[in-house]
């Protein structure tokens, strides 16, 4: 799901509030594949590179954490 997420970010160039409600839900559940790490890394460069932008003004940190 995490890897589903990530992917659509790279897609449309944009995290939705949506998409970034559920990974932090996921995150907060645990659960996680083993690819999830490095697509939340990636997905994390991009962000802070701004090559993704966010919807949400919310705190990256929980999720940029791991």
């Amino acid at each position: 799901m995490i890897n589903l997420l990530v992917q659509s970010a790279f897609q449309t160039g944009c995290v939705s509030v949506a998409s970034e409600a559920l990974l932090r839900q996921l995150l907060k559940q645990q659960i996680l594949q083993p690819s999830d790490r490095s697509a939340l890394n990636e997905l994390d460069r991009a962000v802070t590179a701004g090559s993704i932008r966010r919807e949400g003004f919310g705190d990256w940190s929980a999720i940029a954490a791991l």
